[in-house]
């Protein structure tokens, strides 16, 4: 995933504007991300990364980015919204 790639894609919230709101801010909790722009608030599946982020900003983070590429991550969301429609549904 690069930098202006969106990483909240309910909120349209890049993965550079949470990196810079981590740096900036230093959050101590990964929940507290969300008052950068609501990020993680819709639809949840954001969550994990916004996580990793977190976790690799940390003094013992790993600096490795392991985010999936910018087509993988979408595939992947819609397969999240999609089960959780069917769950809903049964």
């Amino acid at each position: 995933m690069q930098p202006d790639d969106e990483l909240c894609l309910c909120f349209h919230i890049s993965k550079r504007k949470v990196t810079n709101y981590i740096r900036v801010e230093k959050p101590r909790r990964a929940s507290q991300i969300s008052e950068c722009f609501g990020a993680g608030t819709g639809c949840g599946w954001c969550r994990q990364f916004l996580q990793r982020l977190f976790d690799q900003a940390q003094p013992t983070g790993n600096s490795q980015d392991t985010l999936p590429s910018k087509e993988e991550y979408s595939l992947l969301r819609k397969k999240y919204i999609d089960e959780k429609k069917q769950q809903r549904n049964n």
